[in-house]
């Protein structure tokens, strides 16, 4: 199993302005209003007005809790895959263990921990912070964290699921495989392609960019609210 290179220090992209450091920009905005409009089964539907460019907007998305993932990968370099069924797109799609934040101000490390073991019936001695993006800033403020874990073994307990997860199918893939379907358009899950891509590209340069396993996460947007009401 390949080691963990030093942790690089993370510049905050709220303050690097000027610095031609490639990186997205904070704005905390004006909000005349923000209402939720719809509450559902999992998501509700938040509307806000807000000032920008001398306009007030108007704009509705999904209020989502953020959710965190985790590229399992064994001494063999093979990725954990699971099959689950996706009834937005009618598809079952190969994936990489994933869930919900359960609420506000969760530990995403604590999360990602609970999904490996509740989806895949696994635990990890080794946790690295992989990859963070958001899925669709046009239509959500979902922010989504990878994790990398490695030093794996079997859970203590199998867990029983239901609903789309009953009838998880589970697979090794060598990380290779992984990201030559990614590149042939075989498999369509955003967070698998990214986070194949990225464990990929930071294999390939040692390991070199994965930062600690509880590194702050100031781009979740939960997380930001929070900060500002304090």
């Amino acid at each position: 199993m390949p080691e963990t290179a030093s942790v690089p220090e993370h510049v905050d992209p709220s303050t690097d302005s000027g610095t031609g450091l490639l990186a997205d920009e904070f704005l905390d905005l004006p909000v005349a209003s923000s209402e939720v409009v719809f509450h559902g089964a999992i998501w509700d539907v938040r509307q806000d007005k807000f000032l920008y460019a001398g306009s007030q907007i108007t704009r509705e998305y999904i209020d989502h809790t953020g959710a965190v993932a985790v590229l399992v990968l064994d001494d063999e370099d093979r990725v954990c895959l699971i099959r689950q069924y996706r009834h937005p797109i009618a598809t079952r799609e190969w994936e990489l263990p994933a869930g919900l934040l359960d609420f506000a101000g969760e530990s995403a490390l604590s999360a990602a921990q609970r999904e490996l073991a509740e989806e895949v019936d696994l635990v990890a001695a080794d946790w690295a912070l992989l990859v963070d993006f958001h899925t669709s800033p046009g239509g959500n403020n979902e922010a989504l964290r990878v994790y990398l874990a490695r030093g794996i073994s079997d859970a203590a307990e199998v867990f029983e699921r239901t609903d789309e997860e009953s009838e998880i199918e589970k697979r090794w893939v060598p990380l290779d495989e992984v990201v030559d379907a990614v590149l042939g358009r075989r498999v369509q899950n955003s967070i698998l392609a990214i986070a194949a891509l990225a464990a990929h590209t930071s294999r390939a340069r040692g390991w070199s960019s994965l930062a600690d396993a509880d590194s702050p996460w100031p781009q979740h947007p939960v997380a930001r609210r929070l900060a500002r009401s304090e």
